[in-house]
């Protein structure tokens, strides 16, 4: 079985990411390829679809958020991702009983007794006239009933788990602070979430399956969990493993990919790649050793923003005042810091931070 080493996955993953060339195709549909986009800090999204999107502009994705094309949701890993109206109806039911087991491990002791079906339908009474709430606004209403449970454990167990939500905008649109405004996903997008199947071949997870491979590929099913938080789906990969290919890592772990996939030679140059706070380039594996060295691991999960060279992760960024401001893991050389200071200072000028002087820091 041939071996690809970090080297080799780190290419593929910059190709299906559209980090090794930028995609020309619209929003909605590298969205739609990536499935799903990281959406926990509002205006994140937008800097990680500008690394990928040729010419992408804000107000692109703002109207793919309030034409409803694009939903904000609590999703994979229990995490507000931004995805597709389409996948966010055909994806939710195959969560539900992940994202309920999540909220009720978390606030274990909190939640202790409280019949979870009585809730979702108290819940649902408050939300029956269609008015968006925050979850304080939903809750409250059940406290005389629930009065034990803290408000934001009974909150959580709503909004995340029990009644697919939609986040409202302003929340998510370019530039804008508002608080969050829940609206039960059915109401904002007019269908009803998609019944999850309990067939044997899991079909919802094979979807999964695929489409993760198509913009995470070669993976292995420990990274297929560690992205969607789902339990492996060890059926669905039963299924599918007669359409995929499998290599092995230098770990020996076997790799799944799908055949005819991008796998560009491990010499492929990459550009320098500003991504923003908990991509899923660096998120969506359990084994990141393809793109971010294991000392360092700790910045994926620290809401750090991350300046990929030579397609790893090599130093933070930040916007101060009127300038970008680059902290580097290692040194770089003189090319390197151009390419840095050029693809810097694209970003500050589509974060209209008014200038686009990039300084890169000595070394911590």
């Amino acid at each position: 079985m041939t071996v690809l080493d970090d080297r080799a996955l780190n290419r593929a993953t910059l190709a299906r990411q559209y980090l090794l060339e930028r995609s020309d195709a619209a929003p909605l549909d590298v969205v739609s390829h990536l499935a799903g986009v990281q959406a926990q800090e509002p205006q994140e999204p937008f800097v990680g679809l500008w690394a990928r999107t040729r010419g992408f502009r804000p107000e692109a994705l703002d109207a793919l958020v309030t034409g409803r094309a694009v939903v904000r949701t609590h999703l994979m890993r229990r995490t507000v991702h931004l995805v597709a109206a389409s996948d966010a109806l055909a994806w939710r039911g195959r969560h539900d009983a992940m994202l309920r087991q999540r909220v009720l491990t978390t606030y274990r002791d909190e939640l202790r007794g409280v019949d979870t079906e009585a809730v979702r339908t108290a819940g649902l009474a408050v939300l029956a006239d269609g008015a968006p709430r925050s979850m304080a606004e939903i809750v409250e209403p059940l406290r005389e009933r629930w009065p034990g449970p803290p408000r934001r454990a009974l909150g959580e167990l709503l909004v995340a788990a029990l009644i697919p939500m939609a986040q409202l905008p302003p929340r998510g649109l370019w530039q804008r602070s508002g608080g969050v405004r829940n609206l039960p996903l059915a109401t904002w997008l007019g269908r009803a979430v998609d019944p999850h199947d309990a067939d044997d071949s899991d079909p919802v997870g094979r979807l999964l399956l695929r489409r993760y491979l198509a913009a995470y590929g070669p993976a292995a099913s420990s990274d297929l969990r560690a992205w969607c938080g789902l339990a492996g789906l060890p059926a669905a990969i039963r299924a599918a493993r007669g359409e995929l290919v499998s290599f092995r890592d230098g770990h020996g772990r076997e790799l799944l990919d799908l055949p005819g996939a991008p796998r560009p030679p491990a010499d492929t140059p990459a550009p320098v790649r500003f991504l923003p706070a908990f991509d899923n380039a660096v998120l969506g594996y359990r084994d990141r050793d393809r793109i971010i060295d294991r000392e360092h691991l700790g910045l994926s999960v620290a809401g750090e923003r991350v300046v990929l060279v030579d397609g790893r992760v090599s130093a933070t960024w930040r916007v101060r005042e009127d300038h970008v401001t680059v902290t580097p893991l290692r040194p770089f050389s003189r090319t390197e810091q151009r390419e840095i200071r050029d693809e810097g200072g694209a970003l500050a000028e589509f974060l209209g931070s008014g200038s686009a002087d990039v300084r890169i820091a000595e070394m911590p």
